[in-house]
């Protein structure tokens, strides 16, 4: 079985739309609830022992982006984890893009 890494942290960008603005958040809250459907945010829940999240701005200055840190409990919730983000159709509300990121909050 291949080792998982433990520990993840992504940024998560909203999809870029001719002629669309973006939308800029005003708490995590709201951000999570625009790029995330009810459940993959059980599935946050579900899966993560520690999560942590932050608002992250554009290179205008504007908070259009979400981050996270995550850290799974054990390999089988990894891979509960990677097979429910899969099923784009239970994850995501709005198109965004998704990002790894070194740079962990916690």
């Amino acid at each position: 079985m291949p080792a998982h890494d433990n520990k993840r942290t992504n940024i998560i960008s909203q999809t870029d739309a001719t002629g669309v603005a973006k939308k800029v958040f005003a708490d995590t809250d709201t951000a999570i609830a625009y790029f995330f459907t009810s459940n993959a945010k059980a599935v946050f829940d579900a899966c993560c022992t520690q999560l942590q999240w932050a608002l992250v701005a554009d290179d205008n200055g504007d908070n259009t982006k979400v981050k996270y840190t995550l850290v799974f409990g054990s390999e089988s919730k990894v891979d509960q984890f990677s097979d429910a983000e899969k099923d784009s159709s239970n994850w995501g509300n709005n198109g965004f893009t998704s990002a790894k990121s070194s740079s962990h909050l916690f």
